[in-house]
């Protein structure tokens, strides 16, 4: 019973952990309990899940990419760089940052079906070219800061209590939605990674539907790149690296089997909650963790949260 509920409603269980989480952190740290703390976590899991979008379809294609978090982060750069503090820059930026994305995609995507290699590989490679070439731009060097008014858009809260960047969830989710469930490509993406022989069979261009889903995540994870450098005003090499492992991990406890054909768009916004929170909590002054012991305790609860969630899977035949 426990199993069909999760299949069902893969989101509950994220969801549900997350609020057991934020309890014992109000319960160790009652300082935790204010509207400070609620706004940056919905800020944080809103960044986290629109980075998420595009794994969750390359995911559920039988694809797997390395690439967000190094995307984001040459976005970042891009966005920062380009504006300069200026106000007017933002299409210039957006046009720049999605040329940048949809290379980025299209590579992945082409290296992955002409190579052979896995996915992981391709990705992980290209992610580090991506990051080194941040460097070689840079020098290591912040170059600008995003415009006063972008900045605004995403840090500012509508009737001083929910914020803006909500906005653009709006948007985005509603986006994501309709690509998963309602258009051709998402049924495809769907058939594609349940059986790519069968999917080929009924004349589906395999090839190109895994292409597409690597030029969408990299656009998400562009756009969410652009976003982030307004929430974090300024922007530096490798600054949301960490996006490609937490995106993975939040996509998988949101329900996405890795053997592809099986996932939602709603269960990585709650898998984004939970790695959001879980963080928080490890982070929690009043437990007095190191880095180290951090790192290890999230280590160890990832590993669990995946056997959980792996368990009595659809695996493609």
């Amino acid at each position: 019973m426990g199993n069909n509920i999760m299949r069902r409603w893969p989101a509950l269980m994220p969801v549900a952990i997350s609020v057991l989480l934020y309890a014992f952190t109000v319960i160790v740290q009652p300082s935790a309990l204010n509207w400070t703390a609620v706004t940056s976590i919905v800020m944080l899991t809103l960044l986290l899940s629109f980075a998420s979008a595009g794994q969750t379809l390359v995911l559920i294609g039988g694809g797997m990419d390395f690439t967000v978090g190094a995307v984001m982060s040459a976005s970042a750069i891009l966005t920062a760089a380009i504006m300069n503090s200026q106000d007017g820059r933002f299409l210039p930026a957006f046009g720049a940052v999605m040329v940048m994305s949809v290379a980025i995609g299209l590579l992945n995507g082409v290296c992955t079906v002409k190579i052979g290699l896995p996915p992981l590989i391709v990705t992980m490679a290209i992610s580090n070219v991506v990051s080194r070439l941040q460097y070689i731009l840079t020098q290591g060097s912040p170059l600008g800061y995003a415009s006063p008014a972008f900045i605004r858009t995403v840090t500012s809260q509508l009737f001083g209590v929910v914020p803006s960047l909500t906005l653009y969830a709006l948007v985005l989710f509603p986006l994501m939605f309709y690509i998963l469930n309602r258009s051709r490509l998402g049924h495809q993406v769907y058939l594609v990674g349940n059986n790519p022989v069968a999917a080929r069979l009924n004349g589906i261009g395999v090839n190109k539907v895994v292409i597409l889903t690597y030029v969408i995540s990299a656009v998400f994870s562009g756009f969410t790149g652009m976003l982030g450098a307004a929430y974090m005003q300024s922007a530096k090499c490798q600054m949301f690296d960490e996006y490609a492992y937490n995106s993975l991990i939040a996509v998988i406890v949101g329900g996405t089997a890795l053997t592809g054909g099986v996932g939602t768009y709603t269960g990585t916004i709650a898998g984004a909650l939970l790695m959001v929170v879980l963080n928080n909590t490890l982070t929690t002054p009043a437990l007095q963790l190191t880095p180290p012991m951090r790192n290890i305790l999230l280590g160890l609860v990832m590993v669990l949260l995946l056997i959980l969630y792996n368990r009595g899977k659809a695996v493609r035949q």
